[in-house]
């Protein structure tokens, strides 16, 4: 019986969130669709590799619930996508556009894999064995004298 109710005590949060999820958003199913299509364009600013639809995030709850109330008082779309540019600037959309501004945000991981592609030929290259020299003939005679030594230390 203990056993029972622990379960249902370390169950308690799953089922508290999912009913946070499971409540219907809007009655109007058409609004709501317009919703979700406007929030796949938007960006979760805490998970930021999410869409606001996508996204279980608080923040993305309430920029849901803004946008649907800015809907419901008759604001277009791109009025929506305006405001939110103008509160959190062009990071917010999910594709940004290609300006001076965002061209980082469009080249960044390029510049970053070109870079990792430039330092891993440069180990490489580093790496590589020397090629082999011909020895002269003073060295030819330092090393048979040294190896002589050696051989007559070791009997």
């Amino acid at each position: 019986m203990a056993r029972l109710i622990a379960l249902l005590l370390l169950s308690l949060p799953a089922v508290v969130a999912y009913a946070k999820d499971a409540r219907p958003a809007a009655a109007d199913p058409v609004l709501e669709k317009r919703v979700m299509a406007l929030s796949s364009e938007l960006r979760c600013l805490v998970c930021q590799n999410q869409t606001i639809a996508d996204s279980n995030a608080d923040l993305a709850a309430d920029l849901r619930k803004e946008i649907r109330e800015k809907m419901q008082q008759g604001s277009t779309d791109s009025e929506i996508l305006d405001f939110m540019v103008a509160r959190y600037g062009d990071f917010v959309l999910y594709r940004p556009p290609l300006k001076i501004t965002t061209l980082l945000l469009w080249f960044g991981p390029l510049l970053l894999l070109g870079g990792g592609a430039l330092v891993l030929v440069r180990l490489v290259r580093r790496r590589r064995p020397a090629a082999d020299t011909e020895m002269t003939d003073a060295q030819r005679s330092q090393a048979a004298k040294l190896l002589a030594g050696s051989e007559a230390e070791g009997r």
